[in-house]
């Protein structure tokens, strides 16, 4: 019986004795428990899933702390490109409490993680590199080095045409020698000091290089007429440096682009990644992810994990289309975060994964610039800052609206955040 596929041996009501039963019956008591298990959930308001999320990735609750606990939230956001001024002034300090710009470059220069843009832009029209968009606006990753297979696959490759001549030359030698510190790098394209961080800044805004540490990319966010400045305070420790970023490398991608079929391994890997990332996953919330498989064969893939009982499918969210998958532990989560009734009030970065608003909540969707803000309380978006414009949304007492018009016009300062002053630029 089990050499012609019958009948199936296993262990399906729990007992230690080996079972048997007919393959179709087998196959239709499955479909009645997975129909059973989602029958069983009770979905929420958008509210008390903002609630969750916010909870879900360390924005509010119990704060985590320490190496291992930055080096868990990489791994929540793997992939995740946000502008690279905003990971240091918007993002890892609300999510790590006591949050120490060492503590990125260790895990960075230990190779556990790679910072690379996996989304270059398109080279069209006539000019050259040399009007790249700012390295502070640069949608920026992070990714777990032995998980760069997975992204490199995804990833749309970086064309190296229409670079300056300095970008080029910079691009040759470390083509030609490999990867090399900077002080080599000088040496190798014959370019003086400010020049070859011009190239870099340029390379790093097409996505062609990267660095073992985000030190230098944190030199790199400086506008280069502050750099004079920065070099200056440089001597007394004040200002991270260009040469502090240990070795720089080119980056390769390997990817056809996003929008083709990368096969199951990778789609397996990234559903993965966005159950750990949103804990509870729909395709209305992936709608801000530029770099996903199709929806597809992230479809396939929850289902493989649904049907082998690693994560749960049903209705958890009220007013999302289409199929949502769980993992366990944020079933439970979900729960809690119904019944909570706080109300607190926190303050995001539109440039921050969890800027959901017009996505799961009613109303206009705010653009994910670092400069911009949304406020929520207690999972309902209240006031929004788009540039330099506040606006107040509906249900706002007028007793509150001073108070919220100040949060957001005032300086970004997460809790616990402990970074130099003059090392980070203000968003």
């Amino acid at each position: 019986l089990q050499t012609e596929g019958f009948a199936m041996q296993g262990h399906y009501t729990g007992g230690a004795d080996a079972e048997w039963c007919e393959r179709g019956l087998l196959a239709r008591i499955h479909r009645y428990t997975l129909k059973r298990l989602r029958a069983e959930i009770e979905p929420v308001t958008p509210a008390a899933y903002y609630r969750f999320l916010l909870r879900w990735q360390h924005l509010t609750g119990e704060r985590v702390e320490g190496t291992e606990a930055l080096a868990a939230v990489l791994e929540q956001l793997e992939g995740y490109p946000a502008a690279a001024a905003a990971w240091e002034t918007s993002l890892l300090p609300l999510r790590v409490a006591h949050y120490r710009a060492d503590l990125l470059d260790k895990l960075c220069n230990a190779g556990r993680f790679v910072w690379t843009r996996l989304n270059p832009p398109p080279v069209t029209g006539e000019g050259n590199g040399r009007h790249a968009a700012p390295v502070r606006n640069t949608p920026i990753a992070f990714v777990a080095r032995a998980h760069l297979k997975h992204w490199r696959a995804l990833a749309r490759g970086a064309g190296e045409e229409q670079l300056s001549g300095n970008a080029q030359g910079v691009l040759d030698a470390l083509r030609e020698h490999g990867a090399l510190f900077f002080t080599d790098l000088e040496e190798a394209s014959g370019l003086l000091h400010g020049h070859v961080e011009a190239a870099l800044a340029e390379l790093v805004a097409r996505g062609l290089v990267t660095a073992d540490t985000f030190a230098g990319l944190r030199a790199l966010i400086v506008p280069q007429v502050r750099r004079a400045d920065a070099r200056r305070q440089r001597r007394r420790n004040r200002a991270p440096a260009v040469e502090d970023a240990g070795r720089w490398a080119r980056v390769f991608h390997g990817g056809t682009g996003a929008t083709e079929s990368t096969g199951g391994e990778h789609a397996a890997h990234v559903a993965q990644v966005l159950l750990g990332r949103y804990g509870v996953v729909c395709r209305r919330v992936l709608e801000r992810e530029p770099l996903l498989p199709p929806w597809r064969d992230l479809l396939y893939a929850f289902r493989r994990l649904e049907a082998r009982g690693e994560i749960r499918g049903g209705r958890f969210v009220q007013g999302m289309s289409g199929e949502q998958f769980a993992l366990p532990e944020a079933v439970g989560a979900l729960r809690e975060a119904r019944k909570d009734e706080s109300g607190e009030t926190v303050m995001i970065s539109a440039a921050d994964p969890l800027n959901l608003a017009g996505i799961i909540t009613p109303g206009q969707r705010l653009p994910a610039l670092p400069g911009n803000r949304l406020l929520l309380q207690g999972g309902v978006p209240v006031a929004v800052r788009s540039g330099k414009q506040v606006e107040l949304l509906d249900g706002v007492e007028p007793s509150e609206e001073w108070n919220l018009r100040r949060r957001l016009m005032g300086p970004f300062v997460a809790p616990g955040a402990n970074l130099p002053g003059a090392s980070l630029p203000r968003l």
